[in-house]
């Protein structure tokens, strides 16, 4: 049986890879195994080790904690939803694609992007 700690680790290892541009191949020869450990590890059918979760942290330019952030909500407790967002919003592939997407954007019009984004829905909640 998986552990909802393992599967909720595991997404996050999918998450951040996907929005990297990563594939499972590309992040398994960065760690030194099989991509086949990684679907394993992303699915929560194994268990990552500590070494080995440093090791994928590294190669995903995150720190180790981004794969247990909102871990509360997949031991148990109930999902929050804070302005009507989900408390998963990495689950959301729409919403994965607007961020990657948006990163990609030069940061000057990125800034005025998000400058729109912010007025258009400020409208929309008066």
């Amino acid at each position: 049986m998986k552990h909802p700690v393992d599967v909720h680790v595991g997404k996050r290892v999918r998450h951040r890879r996907w929005m990297v541009g990563m594939t499972q191949q590309q992040l398994a020869g960065e760690v030194g195994i099989k991509f086949q450990q990684i679907q394993k590890y992303e699915t929560g059918m194994n268990r990552v080790s500590a070494s080995r979760l440093w090791d994928i942290a590294e190669a995903l330019n995150v720190p180790i904690s981004f794969f247990f952030e909102g871990i509360s909500d997949a031991v148990g407790e109930t999902e929050t939803q804070r302005d009507g967002i989900p408390g998963d919003i990495l689950a959301d592939k729409e919403a994965l694609e607007l961020v990657r997407s948006y990163y990609q954007i030069p940061e000057v019009q990125r800034r005025r992007l998000f400058d729109l984004a912010r007025a258009i829905s400020e409208d929309a909640a008066a």
